[in-house]
């Protein structure tokens, strides 16, 4: 008999239990990961963020799982639906709280339902049907599943959506030169330029794995992130503790790059790895430097990947500044259910219209592709 629950923590599901579902090893839905987001002081009700872990089981087994959240605001999701949100208001009723399935504060594709070897699919289903009754049994106004790499629709009740990132991958490049040369020629100079520059302000790069970095690096890196917030006006919560818990936990999974100078640490990018791929999360500097933003969350990330034989390496949400050193738009898909169907019909028109532009704005970015012959053009 298959039955589903939900539980407000990770606390009592054992590591192993919940990561033997994961379909690949992406870091960003570990036991660790998440469990630590919620120990360390990062979700907290005040910033909207109400753990409600959905369960599947069978006979008493855990056979599948979701990161699910009751969120009373949208912050920190990068799917962004406050246009809905002040549609529900306009009109007098309530669209928080809502239930959403994410990698909380991480816009980075990913399996969303951990359904460990569902073939058939069957468990899957389980869990969109679960979602589904968990917001209509809790009056809530929607369901979200974002940043999910299964695209498709699980059943006419959800709404696709989808949007473009800049992922850069891997060719079958030996070395940083070697990528170069399949760019064309303005680009080529333009990165060499920039990358001389940093060698030339005597900047010096290094990369630390979790079981290399100490204290110190740890603090810098923090005050990195606390410093890039505070100058965007956005709202800091990953803590210090959390880091050091990545670090500890993850391991060779945990990849620090530190800029220095004068034996200083003057800027610092963290990412996290799976077997294959790199994932850029925060960075900040003491010290702008001109083009130390790109060495250190683009070229380095590169190198880094060329150098471990990584297929892909995902510098965050945004930035069309990226396209030019190498980044291609790649489509990254959510799903979403609203339990107004006079709503649900209105927004699945207005997202229609909006994969129509998308799809013209992807048509206007691979005009300007800095490779000399592009790939084929990814699915929507």
């Amino acid at each position: 008999m298959t039955t589903a629950r939900f539980v407000d923590s990770l606390e009592a599901i054992e590591p192993a239990r919940w990561d033997a579902l994961r379909p690949t090893d992406d870091p960003f839905v570990s036991h660790a990961f998440l469990h630590g987001l919620e120990r360390h002081g990062c979700l907290q009700p005040r910033y909207g963020w109400r753990p409600h872990h959905l369960l599947i089981e069978r006979s008493g087994r855990l056979v599948a799982a979701a990161p699910c959240y009751l969120k009373s605001n949208s912050h920190g999701e990068f799917v962004f639906d406050h246009a809905w949100a002040e549609a529900y208001w306009k009109h007098g009723l309530e669209y928080y709280p809502k239930l959403l399935v994410a990698v909380p504060y991480s816009p980075v594709p990913g399996p969303r339902m951990l359904c460990g070897d569902d073939q058939d699919g069957e468990l899957r289903r389980e869990c969109f049907a679960a979602l589904q009754r968990e917001t209509d049994a809790l009056g809530l106004s929607s369901a979200h599943v974002n940043f999910d790499q299964v695209a498709g629709e699980p059943t006419h009740d959800w709404l696709p959506r989808f949007d473009w990132q800049f992922h850069w991958h891997n060719r079958g490049w030996t070395d940083f030169d070697a990528f170069l040369t399949d760019l064309s020629a303005k680009k080529r100079k333009n990165i060499r330029q920039e990358r001389a520059r940093i060698a030339a302000d005597g900047i010096r790069l290094r990369w630390l794995h979790g079981d290399e970095v100490g204290e110190l690096e740890l603090q810098a890196m923090h005050d990195f992130y606390l410093a890039t917030f505070h100058d965007k006006g956005n709202l800091p919560v990953l803590t210090l503790d959390f880091l050091r818990h990545l670090a500890r936990t993850m391991a060779r999974g945990f990849v620090l790059i530190l800029a220095e100078r004068g034996g200083r640490a003057i800027a610092g990018a963290l990412c996290l790895r799976s077997s294959d791929t790199l994932y850029g999360r925060y960075w900040g500097c003491r010290e702008p430097w001109p083009g130390l933003h790109f060495e250190v969350c683009y070229y380095q990330g590169i190198e880094y990947c060329l150098r471990h034989g990584m297929a892909a390496f995902q510098p965050g949400a945004q930035g069309e500044h990226k396209l030019s050193r190498g980044f291609l738009p790649v489509p990254t898909h959510s799903l979403h259910y609203v339990a107004d169907p006079r709503f649900r019909d209105a927004i699945a028109v207005a997202l229609q219209r909006e994969a129509d532009w998308l799809t013209s704005y992807h048509q206007q970015l691979m005009r300007h592709s800095p490779y000399r012959e592009p790939p084929a053009r990814p699915a929507a």
